[in-house]
């Protein structure tokens, strides 16, 4: 059954003005042949042991699961199987507590990172500020493995916030996770809570996202999906994190940690767009001004240009989204073989969930699954596209 915050979001989407010279109005009864077909293909070349797409569009939703759970486990997965998010924690979790944070007044974008993480002192500490962590470019590294370096939550904060640059701030575009552990620290500091209770209590539960969560209940443990073997810990991962940085921290980090389902991202989506929309205010709590929304969702510029907003990507030619994508979609994706993407214009959305690091992260068949889906799910959705490039892949 659909919990009822769903069912107003996809009420308010279905109503919500469109724009005048908008997209192409979307197919009454889309032909999903194509997308279920890329799919099983994927999943028998060894893509990944399953894969669920969920689509949204105006009053309407669409879910397809193929293949099965890995491990053994031969169940085909669902709207409600619950798969690790990785990286797409960056964005549910942290850049939506960003958002709050920002609106209200409790962090300022241009302030430096060293005013709500104290223990963070760069060279240059005035130049690394929350506006250059949000889109990648403060001059942190990539990754460290601070799972070899510190053995709990705080110790890894602190090898976080004694990391050095390795580029100027601004200078460039560079992928962190070590950025988002210090922004985690600032939403922390802000709000007094740990961003896993701030997150339940403001977005989780208010939404009816009840299969959404950090470390997830035992009881859930037969619908969730496994991932690696690690042999760290010895055993194939299921329902702990998969990421080593956010295992060390309890599991509970802005970059790492949520699981979730597609019904569940696909809430999380049509929200995103009522609130985009300006039309999500009346269904209650969480809200966010669509100004704060939209200004989060601008590409932001850089001397050698970035392929992010602040915390989400745009579409380009080479990320997951889709060549078919309208002006102002945002989207992102996650280690595990997982993404989300968005189209205001047109009022979609499009997740991809899978576990294609099980067994193992060295599976490479997964490459242009994510692209692929999005190129079929808006040709569907839109069939004049098919007459127009790039062609669908």
């Amino acid at each position: 059954m659909r919990h009822p915050a769903a069912a107003l979001l996809l009420a308010a989407l279905a109503c919500a003005p469109r724009v005048a010279s908008g997209p192409t109005p979307l197919a009454s009864r889309p032909d999903w042949k194509p997308l279920r077909h890329f799919l099983d293909s994927a999943v028998a070349a060894g893509a990944a042991p399953g894969v669920v797409v969920a689509v949204s569009w105006p009053g309407h939703r669409y879910v397809y699961g193929t293949g099965h759970l890995g491990d053994g486990i031969r169940r085909r997965p669902n709207h409600r199987t619950v798969y690790d998010l990785a990286s797409l924690t960056k964005v549910v979790g942290l850049t939506t507590a960003m958002m709050w944070a920002v609106e209200e007044g409790r962090i300022e974008l241009d302030a430096p990172v060293s005013r709500y993480v104290p223990a963070f002192e760069p060279a240059e500490p005035d130049c690394v500020t929350i506006r250059l962590l949000l889109a990648h470019a403060s001059g942190l590294p990539p990754w460290r493995p601070l799972y070899l370096l510190a053995y709990s939550r705080s110790a890894v904060f602190a090898v976080a916030d004694s990391t050095p640059l390795d580029t100027i701030p601004g200078a460039r575009f560079a992928y962190s996770d070590i950025g988002a552990i210090l922004l985690t620290q600032a939403v922390e500091t802000a709000y007094g809570e740990r961003i896993d209770s701030l997150l339940s209590r403001r977005l989780f539960r208010p939404l009816g996202l009840t299969s959404t969560a950090y470390n997830p209940p035992g009881d859930w443990m037969a619908r969730v999906a496994p991932t690696e073997y690690d042999s760290l810990r010895g055993r194939i991962i299921r329902g702990q994190v998969h990421d080593e940085n956010a295992w060390r921290m309890d599991g509970v980090s802005g970059h790492a940690g949520i699981f979730s389902t597609g019904d569940d991202l696909l809430t999380f989506g049509e929200w995103w767009i009522a609130q985009h929309r300006g039309v999500g205010t009346k269904a209650g709590p969480p809200t966010v001004s669509d100004s704060i929304l939209r200004s989060f969702a601008v590409r932001q510029e850089l001397p050698a240009g970035s392929p992010r907003a602040l915390g989400w990507e745009v579409p380009t030619e080479e990320n997951t989204g889709s060549g078919f994508l309208s002006e102002g979609s945002v989207g992102h994706t996650g280690f595990t073989g997982t993404s989300l993407w968005m189209d205001p214009a047109r009022g979609v959305v499009i997740v991809v969930l899978s576990n294609r690091v099980h067994p193992t992260r060295a599976n490479t068949r997964f490459a242009g699954v994510r692209r692929g889906v999005g190129d079929r799910v808006l040709t569907a959705l839109v069939p004049q596209l098919q007459e127009t490039a790039p062609p669908v892949r």
